[in-house]
């Protein structure tokens, strides 16, 4: 019988290192939760400033934002994958749009139909291609600085003179002025809060100067009983003082008139002398 043969040869199996188990990316979180936790317990009436940014938004839309945060002044949606600001609520005292790194390639004219109060406007990262898009911007009366960075209208010939003719409003483009001068450093909220701010700060300042003036009252009126306690107690120690050498003058008078007694009195030799006299 044949006996089966074997290969002497080694088995060359390659050895892997154990791969580390794959992770998901994050998913990044709904639009509409992540603003419900913005709210923290608050009525979105009394919102003014709100940062929604790196979450999801489902059909390139915003999603839960509603006209019932007529107060907010300050919105803030980068990097959410927004296509279009079609869903944007009327927001009459939104002062500052953070639009920037979505996918939004025109459909302005919403901005100018629902936030007039808006003085700094962020696309930047944008779908932007032509200036007739931006014509739209025309109706924001208010409308101060306007970012458009890495969007494909900034590398058109007359970029910039351009802009500023189709937006007379306009003050700053990119962080510069007509002239090439760079826009002041600003608040991140805006400068819409700025004329509030103004006022509670004079308000502010107001009310310290009067508590430094009452301190000072106080510091004062301490001082003057610190220096009447020192007073009294100098007198204090000036009357001991007195009464010490009242004693001192007082001591040797006594010893005199213990001393004078005994001059004044009869002599005893004397004494004697009489007693004798007596018997004889």
């Amino acid at each position: 019988d044949a006996l089966p043969i074997f290969s002497t040869l080694p088995l060359c199996v390659p050895i892997l290192p154990p791969s580390a188990p794959a992770t998901p990316a994050p998913s990044s979180m709904d639009m509409k939760k992540r603003l419900n936790l913005e709210l923290r317990n608050r009525k979105p009436g009394e919102v003014k400033e709100l940062v929604l940014d790196n979450c999801r938004s489902d059909d390139g839309k915003i999603i839960g934002l509603t006209a019932e945060f007529d107060c907010l002044e300050f919105l803030s949606t980068i990097n959410v994958n927004l296509v279009t600001v079609a869903n944007l609520p009327k927001l009459a005292k939104l002062r500052k749009l953070e639009l920037s790194d979505n996918r939004i390639s025109g459909g302005l004219e919403v901005l100018a139909e629902r936030t007039p109060s808006l003085t700094h406007l962020n696309l930047s990262g944008n779908k932007i291609k032509d200036i007739n898009t931006l014509e739209p911007l025309k109706k924001l009366p208010h409308l101060r600085s306007l970012d458009l960075f890495n969007c494909e209208v900034t590398m058109l010939n007359c970029y910039r003179d351009s802009v500023f003719e189709l937006l007379p409003q306009l003050t700053y483009l990119d962080g510069f002025d007509a002239d090439d001068q760079e826009a002041p450093d600003s608040d991140p909220e805006g400068d819409g809060l700025d004329d509030d701010l103004d006022e509670n700060g004079e308000e502010g300042e107001e009310e310290e100067d009067e508590e430094d003036e009452d301190e000072l009252d106080e510091e004062v009126i301490d001082e003057e009983d610190e220096d009447d306690d020192l007073d009294g107690e100098e007198e204090e120690d000036e009357d001991e003082d007195e009464d010490e050498e009242d004693e001192d003058e007082d001591i040797p008078q006594g010893e005199k008139r213990k001393r004078e007694p005994a001059d004044e009195g009869d002599d005893p030799e004397d004494e004697e002398e009489e007693d004798d006299e007596e018997d004889d």
